[in-house]
């Protein structure tokens, strides 16, 4: 059976767009990995920095251990089924000599442990407009959790008073400046009533 081909640069690149995507970004393990089955599958959980060395982290099929692996170590190539093998004979002979036992000691598993968790920075940022709306977004490490989304007035206000003094400040003029353009379009607004309703009543 042909060696199944490790990971490229450009296959590993796949699999990072298909995690940060959340997409499923399968695997199947070579004959290099250690501790799990050549043939086995498993699935893409994140990527570990610096991309060197065992810096792919994998979850096993059948298991709840995250593990890391060299790409050498993973593939995208699904290995063909093992052909079924016929039931060898059974033959009996007769027992001329006392049996010998042989104890065979077979060497333990290469156990990997679970990488320890780092705690990735995350990234907060509002938005304002000229009109005083506001949005979020969220950046968890490279990963965004939150797009731009709209975020009241009012809850901006609120959160700004237990901020650093500078920010407070930031964002209470911001604040102010939204509220007095809003009271200018509200005085605009009642002199077009205004003129309207004077033209109605001169119509008759």
């Amino acid at each position: 059976m042909a060696r199944a081909a490790s990971l490229s640069t450009e296959e590993v690149e796949r699999l990072r767009g298909d995690v940060a995507a959340g997409k499923p970004a399968g695997v199947w393990f070579t004959a290099a990995a250690v501790g799990v089955t050549a043939g086995q599958s498993g699935k893409v959980i994140d990527f570990t920095e610096p991309a060197e060395g065992d810096f792919i982290q994998v979850r096993p099929t059948g298991s709840r251990d995250e593990l890391t692996f060299s790409p050498a170590e993973l593939t995208l190539v699904k290995p063909p089924p093992k052909p079924k093998q016929a039931p060898a004979p059974v033959v009996v002979e007769p027992v001329v000599a006392a049996p010998q036992v042989v104890v065979g000691i077979e060497p333990a598993p290469v156990v990997r442990k679970p990488p320890p968790h780092k705690p990735a920075e995350v990234t907060v940022t509002l938005h304002s407009t000229l009109e005083g709306e506001w949005t979020v977004d969220v950046l968890v490490g490279k990963k965004r959790v939150v797009r731009w989304e709209p975020v009241p007035a009012g809850d901006v206000a609120r959160a700004a008073k237990s901020l650093p003094v500078g920010v407070g400040e930031a964002i209470g003029t911001a604040l102010e400046a939204a509220k007095r353009r809003q009271l200018a379009r509200v005085e605009q607004l009642k002199a077009e009533l205004d003129a309207a309703q004077r033209a109605l009543r001169d119509l008759g």
